[in-house]
């Protein structure tokens, strides 16, 4: 069976990073994992893979050191995968350029056409990553596009009031029907008031 691509895996739990290299590496990918920044910078030089999943906090460098150095001396582009949305955490995803920011927990069947959705566009020659303002989003029920800021708004809501993705998407579309506004113009709304406490 020909890969679908090459992506380095980060994470620091090893279960989780165990599950993922199993799941993408069913789902056809070739797969290179490290379970610390240090080791994933050094994979990154060695391995050069199309594309980074990174974790954000980790022991040593964090996943936006890892995504830092992608990006400037690698020209990899990234996603992240965390248990994280807080304000300052999307502010720096959003700095970064990510091609995607999903919030965990997810399994890998979610995870995946996510990871597809990447591949598919670096594969097309569109660009790898999002202009720093205009970062990619988390995944929602399905895969996004990059710069839709609907699958983030949902993972923001999903953290907030722990809820399912499926909840979390019911809620943003009745706060957009309550405002009589687009759910997309909605989620806009969230990610600009996140934004706006971010900067207080």
């Amino acid at each position: 069976m020909t890969s679908k691509g090459k992506i380095l895996v980060v994470d620091d739990d090893r279960l989780v990073l165990a599950t993922l290299v199993h799941g993408l590496a069913e789902a056809g990918y070739e797969v290179v994992d490290a379970d610390n920044g240090d080791d994933a910078i050094l994979l990154a030089r060695q391995q050069r893979p199309e594309l980074a999943l990174l974790d954000i906090r980790m022991e040593g460098k964090s996943g936006f050191d890892v995504a830092e150095y992608l990006r400037d001396v690698c020209r990899i582009p990234f996603m992240f995968l965390s248990a994280f949305s807080d304000a300052a955490t999307v502010a720096q995803v959003e700095a970064l350029g990510a091609v995607a920011y999903m919030v965990k927990p997810l399994d890998v069947g979610q995870i995946v056409p996510t990871v597809d959705a990447a591949f598919a566009r670096l594969h097309a020659g569109a660009p790898a990553a999002a202009p720093a303002l205009a970062p990619a989003s988390a995944a929602a029920a399905a895969s996004v596009a990059l710069g839709d800021p609907l699958p983030m708004a949902v993972g923001v809501l999903m953290h907030r009031h722990s809820l399912t993705r499926i909840a979390a998407l019911e809620r943003l579309r009745r706060m957009a029907a309550e405002q009589g506004v687009s759910e997309a113009a909605q989620a806009e709304r969230l990610l600009a008031a996140l934004e706006e406490l971010a900067r207080t």
